[in-house]
């Protein structure tokens, strides 16, 4: 069916007058494929949805999830492999000669008792790494993520006619944890699947209105660097300083020492964090302990930007140490997920699929920021990503938050919530929008 077709049909009143209405002028068949198949499954999707959400698994623990979504992809007719860097899968639809497109969900939850009072709302504990037990909650959106690639997946296999090429779909493991898409690309994932020409991801925003949706061209998420520090001085009694080197007043210039690298040696226009989230050393009033341990995060963009950044780091450690006589201190840096660029060509086409899709007015223009997201990884192989914000909690509540004066519970929160048919509706119509776009037939993409 052309456009042409879907026009003589609006205007005869053989489909539902609201979705005519509802139509841009400008949305093509393929995008009104995309929009009433989001409605028709949207009521399914949210039961899925509502069934991952009581079931949450943490990172690298995800087995029964992959299962589930294993299952959910061969009853679709596609050809499944698992177990890739852990409890990553992949499910591939061939469907003739042309592009392949990576579409990819994160499966993996977080250690929090979850407080919303929802009916569907998460009852289950378990043991952390640490023996602990925590509470589990996908307080990150997670869900919302694999349900709603589950629903483009579906309408991909019910309208092969609509789409030539190939699609990956990729269920990843331990997002939360900056490690799963590292694992999976280590494990061979690129020699397992077709070379994918781009590929596009989704997560949800805590603060944006269901219906909308967001588009940051080039960075959107930053490098996310762990340093840990451990300052040695000599130990002694708290009555007698000048007979011990006093590793807690080393720290305490170190910390003050760190605030100058972003502020006089980092230019001003470029984004950098360095923030000491941790400070731990001594056990008692009068006793002066022989070390002092910090943590660090540090949070950048640009590759030169993170090389300066830790440079300085150690530099400013060292002279901290060496200023009071005291041993040159240890330094762990752990290069944690590199930060998100997002091609702007693809950006652009994705963001004209979608203001055809949903209105001007419903598509965002993102603004950068200093999280961290492995999608990035992708990127960095060699691969053109987009990833877009979806907005998941309804306008009524985000203008209750407003109007009480405080900001909505925001995500890794246990307050946090989506509605999810608004939100699985327009995420399932826009990534299955952006898809038929980029994989149109020839003979559609020729006109």
């Amino acid at each position: 069916m052309n456009s042409r077709s879907i026009i003589l049909l609006c205007s005869v009143g053989l489909l539902l007058p609201a979705m005519c209405e509802a139509q841009s002028p400008t949305a093509t068949a393929s995008d009104q494929l995309a929009k009433q198949f989001a409605a028709e499954q949207v009521e399914e999707i949210t039961t899925l949805y509502r069934e991952l959400h009581l079931a949450p698994e943490l990172s690298l623990k995800e087995a029964n999830t992959a299962a589930r979504m294993a299952a959910e992809l061969r009853a679709l007719g596609a050809e499944v492999q698992i177990g890739i860097g852990g409890h990553g899968l992949v499910g591939v639809f061939t469907n003739g000669p042309g592009k392949t497109l990576l579409l990819r969900a994160d499966m993996d939850a977080l250690p929090v008792v979850e407080e919303t009072g929802r009916e569907y709302a998460s009852q289950v504990r378990t043991k952390n790494d640490r023996g602990q037990s925590v509470g589990v909650m996908h307080a990150c959106g997670h869900d919302i993520h694999m349900s709603n690639l589950i629903g483009v997946a579906r309408m991909l296999a019910a309208h092969p006619e609509a789409w030539q090429g190939t699609v990956v779909v990729l269920m990843q493991p331990a997002e939360e944890i900056g490690e799963g898409a590292r694992a999976m690309l280590n494990d061979g994932l690129l020699a397992l699947i077709p070379r994918p020409d781009f590929a596009v991801a989704l997560h949800v925003s805590a603060d944006t209105a269901a219906g909308e949706v967001g588009f940051t061209s080039g960075f959107s998420c930053a490098n996310v660097d762990s340093v840990d520090i451990t300052i040695h001085g000599r130990g002694g009694h708290g009555a007698y300083p000048e007979t011990t080197i006093d590793p807690i007043v080393i720290a305490a210039k170190l910390v003050l020492d760190l605030q100058t690298i972003v502020s006089r040696e980092i230019k001003a226009t470029e984004p950098a964090v360095v923030t000491v989230g941790a400070i731990e050393g001594g056990t008692k009033h009068n006793v002066i302990g022989d070390s002092c341990h910090l943590q660090l995060t540090v949070r950048s963009y640009a590759p030169e930007v993170r090389q300066h950044l830790q440079e300085a780091i150690e530099r400013k450690a060292k002279a901290a140490a060496l200023s009071a006589g005291a041993p040159e201190p240890e330094i762990v840096v752990d290069q944690g997920t590199p930060s998100l660029y997002n091609d702007p060509e693809l950006v652009a086409k994705a963001e004209v699929v979608a203001k055809r899709l949903l209105g001007d007015e419903r598509v965002q223009r993102g603004q950068p920021t200093m999280g961290g997201e492995d999608f990035s990884r992708y990127g960095q192989a060699g691969i053109p990503i987009c990833m877009f914000k979806l907005g998941v909690v309804n306008q009524e509540r985000l203008d209750q938050y407003a109007s009480d004066g405080t900001p909505p519970p925001s995500l890794h929160s246990p307050k946090f919530y989506p509605d999810p048919e608004p939100a699985l509706r327009t995420g399932i119509a826009t990534m299955g929008a952006i898809a038929l776009d980029l994989l149109a037939p020839k003979s559609e993409s020729a006109e």
